[in-house]
């Protein structure tokens, strides 16, 4: 009797049930083009936006909102939104270059734990999960502890304490596409598990990885500026979100302005990162996107699982037993003395 071979969930079906609508679709276009054209000014050029330095310092101490200040001016009379268009940088390089080295790491370790041998993959695996039972900020904070503070030891905070999640999520991808039909043609063939990782299981990876590294965005940038807001990411006088948003905590009843707009970018951000993750699901799976696009940030860092093994017959419906059939009734043998069996013989 043939085994069932096991099998996963794919975490983006190849069913398309429904379409995207028009509206929706230009939507999410619109917020993709306006996110990477403000990546862009804030990274290369952010003084076409803000035209006073972020560290400049004036005679209007703590001054409110205003045509001269639009977000008002701190203790020192620095430009408060000078100090937010230019504190976008640190957060943003950290952050992208955090995911990348995550999205990189991950993708590795779960294509190597996928094609592994069943010992070694419960061995890789095991470690996994064991990264992910830890808080992502707490292995940041061991990290940046061990490191120093700054932007390069929140990046690499952030790749490694986010690369569990991807590997946790690549290693179950792997396991569905390993057994598809293409792959064990190219196993048939003489393919190494290298090259067949390569060049069948990561282009068929690449849907979910953009995704996923998509999603991460935002924690990643809540991950960084929550670093900065505890004094370990950029220092004063240099512009950063969080940084600015703990100096200004202390007079946040009277001067509101110092902390609420860094916090608003902080927001904006983190909104605009998950909507491009949900369109993009949405995109790639228009059956129920939006609905597993927060499983997947959950999974991303955690909080859920993978759905579990099943067998490939799990799918399919149980056999019903047949009624009972009735016996037909059996001649009874002839009696001695029967004229019936006497006339027969």
């Amino acid at each position: 009797m043939a085994l069932a071979t096991a099998t996963t969930t794919p975490l983006i079906s190849t069913d398309t049930p429904g379409r995207m609508s028009r509206a929706r679709r230009a939507i999410g276009q619109a917020v993709i083009v306006i996110a990477a054209l403000a990546v862009i000014v804030l990274l290369a050029w952010p003084g076409i936006i803000a035209h006073v330095g972020p560290t400049v310092t004036g005679d209007d101490i703590l001054a409110g909102p205003s045509a001269a200040h639009w977000f008002g001016t701190d203790q020192l009379g620095r430009d408060v939104f000078s100090r937010t268009i230019y504190g976008a940088r640190p957060v943003l390089i950290a952050s992208l270059l955090g995911v990348v080295l995550a999205t990189v790491a991950g993708v590795g370790i779960g294509l190597a734990a996928g094609t592994a041998p069943r010992w070694l993959n419960s061995v890789i695996m095991r470690v996994v999960d064991v990264l992910l039972a830890i808080p992502v900020l707490m292995i940041a904070l061991i990290l940046i502890a061990t490191a120093g503070s700054g932007v390069r030891s929140i990046v690499i905070a952030i790749g490694v304490a986010f690369t569990p999640g991807f590997a946790r999520i690549v290693e179950a991808s792997v396991r569905k596409l390993r057994s598809a039909e293409y792959v064990q043609a190219a196993k048939v063939f003489g393919s190494t598990s290298a090259r067949t990782s390569v060049r069948h299981l990561l282009p068929n990876l690449l849907t979910e990885v953009v995704v996923l590294g998509t999603s991460a965005i935002g924690w990643a940038v809540l991950t960084a500026t929550t670093l900065s807001f505890l004094g370990l990411g950029v220092q004063l006088p240099q512009p950063d979100w969080g940084t600015d948003l703990a100096a200004g905590a202390t007079n946040l009843a009277t001067s509101w302005w110092l902390s609420v707009f860094p916090g608003i970018a902080i927001t904006l951000t983190i909104l605009a990162a998950n909507f491009i993750g949900d369109y993009l699901l949405a995109a790639a799976d228009p059956g129920g996107g939006l609905r597993r696009a927060h499983d997947l940030r959950a999974m991303l860092m955690g909080r859920r699982k993978p759905p579990p093994a099943r067998s490939a017959a799990a799918g399919a419906e149980p056999p019903q037993a047949e009624p009972p059939q009735a016996e037909p009734p059996q001649a009874e043998p002839p009696q001695a003395g029967d004229p019936q069996a006497g006339g027969a013989s």
